[in-house]
C-alpha cells in the first residue's frame, strides 16, 4: 500500500506543482509527502522532477510516468467505487470545488452533513471565485454560478439566479442613480476581475438586446465578497446575484439600481465530467447536494 500512497502523492504533485500542496491535498505533511516522492524514485531508479528553491518541475521521465501513474490510480479509484456500489458501503475520496461566498455559506455545511452521513468519504473541498479546469485539475464535482462550462460536462441545473445592480445609498447620493446603462461609465464599478475571467464585461438586458459595457472602477478583486463588503462601504456599484444581496437590500444598506435593465442572470449549477457518473459515491454526493441546495435556496428566498 505504501506504494500506492507514493504514486497518489507523485500524481498530486505533478497536479498541482508543489510539494506543500500536493501533501497538503491528501492530508499530508510536506516532509511526508517529500519522503514519498524520495520513495518512489529510489524504487524507480530515476528522477521524478528537478528541484529548486522556487520551482519543482517534472523531468521528461516524469512527465512521462505521470500518464501511466494516473491511468493506474483512475483505475483503481473506479474498481474501489464499484466494490463500494456493490457492497452498499460507499468510500473513497471526492474533490469538490465551488465559488467563495456560496460555498462557506451554502455548499461546506452541506458538505459537513453529507460527511457526518457516510464517514468512510472523505470530502476536498476547495473554495474559489476563479474558473477551475475541472478535468486538469482532477475535480470530481464543481459547483459553478454563472455560465455552464462546455457541454462534454455532466450539468445537473439547481436554480435561476438573477444579477442585480446595486449600491448603497450613500454612494448614490454622492454620485447620483444611474438612469441608464450608459450612465455606468461614469461610475465606480466593482469588477470581479482574474486571468480569464468571464466578468470584464456586465451585460445588461435592454429592450433592444443584450449590451455589453466594458466598464472601469478605481478597485476590483477575485473574491466576490470583497466586492459586496466594497459596496456596502460606499465604495461603488456591484453586480452580483439577487440572493447574495437580498438581506442587504431588506435592510436598507443597499439599494437596487437600473431595475427595468437588469444584468444576464446567472445559473446556478452541480457539474461532473460523465465518467464520475458512473461512481457511486459521485452520484450519492451529487443528488444530496442538489436536493438540498434547491431546499436551502426556496427557503432564502422565502
Amino acid at each position: 500500500m505504501s506504494y500506492l500512497e507514493a504514486l497518489r502523492v507523485f500524481v498530486r504533485v505533478s497536479e498541482l506543482g508543489s510539494i506543500t500542496s500536493g501533501g497538503r491535498d491528501l492530508r499530508l505533511t510536506p516532509a511526508v509527502a517529500s519522503k514519498r516522492i524520495k520513495e518512489l524514485e529510489a524504487r524507480l531508479g530515476v528522477r521524478l522532477f528537478n528541484r529548486t528553491t522556487r520551482k519543482l518541475m517534472p523531468t521528461e521521465i516524469g512527465r512521462d510516468f505521470y500518464d501511466h501513474a494516473r491511468k493506474v490510480i483512475t483505475a483503481l479509484e473506479e474498481a474501489e467505487a464499484a466494490i463500494a456500489g456493490l457492497s452498499g458501503q460507499p468510500r473513497g475520496t471526492i474533490r469538490v470545488t465551488a465559488p467563495l461566498g456560496m460555498g462557506r455559506t451554502l455548499i461546506a455545511p452541506l458538505a459537513r452533513r453529507f460527511a457526518g452521513d457516510y464517514p468512510e468519504i472523505r470530502l476536498n473541498l476547495r473554495l474559489s471565485d476563479r474558473r477551475v479546469d475541472i478535468v486538469e485539475d482532477q475535480i470530481d464535482v464543481a459547483f459553478v454560478l454563472g455560465a455552464l462550462p462546455d457541454s462534454s460536462m455532466k450539468q445537473r441545473k439547481i436554480m435561476d439566479a438573477p444579477r442585480i445592480l446595486a449600491a448603497s445609498p450613500g454612494y448614490l447620493a454622492a454620485r447620483g442613480t444611474p438612469v441608464s446603462p450608459d450612465d455606468l461609465r461614469g461610475h465606480d464599478c466593482l469588477l470581479l476581475r482574474y486571468p480569464r475571467s468571464p466578468e470584464y464585461f456586465w451585460t445588461l438586458q435592454t429592450q433592444d438586446g443584450p449590451v455589453r459595457l466594458d466598464l472601469q472602477g478605481q478597485l476590483d478583486c477575485d473574491d466576490a465578497g470583497v466586492l459586496v463588503d466594497w459596496a456596502l462601504d460606499g465604495a461603488g456599484i456591484v453586480n452580483r446575484p439577487r440572493h447574495e444581496l437580498a438581506g442587504y437590500l431588506r435592510a436598507g444598506r443597499l439599494t437596487e439600481i437600473l431595475q427595468q435593465t437588469p444584468p444576464e442572470p446567472a445559473i446556478f449549477a452541480c457539474v461532473y465530467p460523465h465518467r464520475r457518473q458512473q461512481d457511486p459515491k459521485i452520484r450519492l454526493f451529487a443528488d444530496f447536494m442538489v436536493a438540498e441546495c434547491k431546499t436551502a435556496m426556496r427557503q432564502r428566498a422565502g
